[in-house]
């Protein structure tokens, strides 16, 4: 998968469709701030978060064809402190529980950590959210709590669940990552061999000893 900065002409039509077309996913604007959104509505919204710097949006666009599957972004952004929070993440139905949905989050990880130099990778959401809970869980960040009262979203009082990956737990996971991703732990029917959380505790063992 590949990670580009939004663009309207490359990504704004064709990302609608990836999420609000009619085989997509009824939940997947249950919890974020915004949508779901008609058309007038998304092209509004994109050019805004096109301009964005934080958030900082991208299109999840598979290179194969070139069409945008999902969105996600990076927020929160404070270099200063080296702290970055993954979020606004709506994958389309077609791209949910799929090992391109785990390479963009490792994608947005890796930039964060090795590139950027970042100490701290957030994850929050909504904790009634329970797959974006149990997404967080499984991508190796740890739970540290829940933010009672923290926003009203969509005039709905919202606590949150915060996760959060820093830089001395990210060499494992990277590899965790690498090890999963790797063509060897799929089938030929495209069935992961190893579960990322398998692989992942056997390193972190590993490691430990």
């Amino acid at each position: 998968m590949r990670l580009e900065p939004f663009d309207a002409g490359a990504h704004e039509a064709p990302l609608y469709e990836s999420l609000h077309g009619a085989e997509g996913d009824p939940h997947l604007w249950d919890y974020l701030p915004y949508g779901p959104f008609d058309r007038q509505e998304w092209s509004e919204w994109f050019a805004a978060s096109a301009a964005s710097t934080d958030p900082l949006f991208f299109a999840v666009v598979d290179p194969i064809g070139g069409v945008p599957a999902g969105q996600a972004s990076y927020l929160r952004i404070e270099p200063v402190h080296g702290v970055i929070e993954i979020g606004h993440i709506a994958l389309g139905a077609a791209m949910q529980r799929t090992p391109a949905a785990t390479e963009a989050m490792y994608l947005l990880a890796r930039h964060a950590f090795d590139e950027l130099g970042y100490r701290r990778l957030e994850w929050k959401c909504d904790a009634l959210n329970a797959r974006s809970r149990r997404a967080a869980e499984r991508l190796g960040f740890t739970f540290e709590g829940i933010f009672r009262q923290h926003m009203i979203v969509k005039g709905r009082n919202r606590d949150s669940a915060w996760f959060s990956i820093i830089d001395g737990e990210w060499p494992p996971l990277r590899t965790a990552f690498e090890v999963w991703l790797s063509p060897e732990n799929f089938d030929q029917a495209g069935r992961q061999l190893r579960p990322l959380g398998e692989i992942r505790d056997s390193l972190v063992s590993t490691r430990a000893v």
